[in-house]
């Protein structure tokens, strides 16, 4: 998908979100430390597409949070072995100073004492797991994966996984097609019955075989994020959310957008009926993060 670089759009956006709107959850927020940020923005300027929105943790925040949004989900990950603890640390002090963030975890899956590393997290009142396949490089059915799986189930907490095959690039280390398939997601589902897993964008690009395991497994929920955007070549896959709503979550990548921060919500409220509506801007998300009020 990503063989070369996608141009970005001059869309309108609103000022707030309208207050007609049900409550609204942004499941999928990246967090970094400000050098982090800031080659993460760098990557996609080369390899993926322009960020529209150069903003720092405490800008995200601030600028999500003052637009409406009632709750943030903050992820990252570590992309080397060490880089865990740190992130996790930075991660757990922002949702510390800040109730309406809720701050995930990550490891790199296989590096000495992951296991601890996400009891620790958990420990210091992380909410949840966040793991890249595309960036970590890691297929969802390694061995290395199972001491995740069973941390996660350990504290009772979930696991957003980017593990769709697309964006595909070759500017990342490995191949996602090689690795990411929604049958090796499959095998972890039926491994690990107890395990709460989030895989975010619809799972892009194989939307009939998701459609098939969110029919399948009670234990499965996904995320909309840039799928339902009519940004990304392809097709909007309207009938993944509106066939579980309850088990489909808003999420927008924000702030690593090349379009408008609110143009998926405002796809969402065209296109679902009320209550669906909110189910997938809120109630998904509180249920799967278990968020209190």
């Amino acid at each position: 998908m990503l063989a070369g670089k996608l141009p970005g759009l001059d869309d309108a956006e609103g000022a707030r979100l309208p207050a007609s709107l049900p409550e609204v959850v942004d499941a999928h927020v990246h967090l970094f430390p400000d050098r982090l940020f800031e080659a993460v923005w760098r990557w996609f300027e080369t390899h993926g597409w322009p960020i529209r929105y150069k903003l720092h943790t405490q800008e995200v925040i601030a600028f999500l949070l003052s637009r409406g949004v009632a709750r943030v989900v903050a992820l990252h990950y570590s992309h080397k072995a060490g880089m865990a603890r740190a992130l996790n640390a930075y991660v757990a002090e922002l949702a510390r100073a800040e109730p309406r963030v809720l701050g995930l975890a990550t490891v790199l899956p296989g590096e000495p004492g992951a296991r601890d590393v996400l009891r620790e997290a958990f420990a210091a009142g992380l909410g949840g797991v966040k793991l890249h396949c595309h960036v970590q490089c890691f297929a969802p059915d390694a061995p290395e994966l199972d001491e995740v799986y069973a941390a996660c189930v350990e504290a009772d907490r979930p696991l957003v996984m980017h593990a769709g095959r697309e964006p595909k690039s070759p500017a990342y280390a490995c191949d996602p097609h090689l690795l990411c398939a929604a049958e090796r997601v499959e095998a972890a589902l039926r491994s690990y019955p107890k395990l709460r897993l989030c895989i975010p964008h619809l799972g892009s690009d194989e939307y009939t075989p998701y459609l098939a395991l969110l029919e399948k497994y009670d234990n499965l929920w996904l995320d909309t994020t840039m799928a339902v955007a009519g940004y990304l070549p392809g097709e909007t896959p309207w009938r993944l959310v509106e066939a579980r709503p309850e088990r489909v979550m808003y999420g927008t990548d924000f702030p690593n957008l090349p379009y408008a921060w609110d143009r998926e919500v405002r796809r969402l409220a065209a296109r679902l009926p009320e209550q669906v509506l909110a189910q997938v801007l809120g109630r998904t998300a509180r249920g799967f993060f278990a968020l209190g009020e």
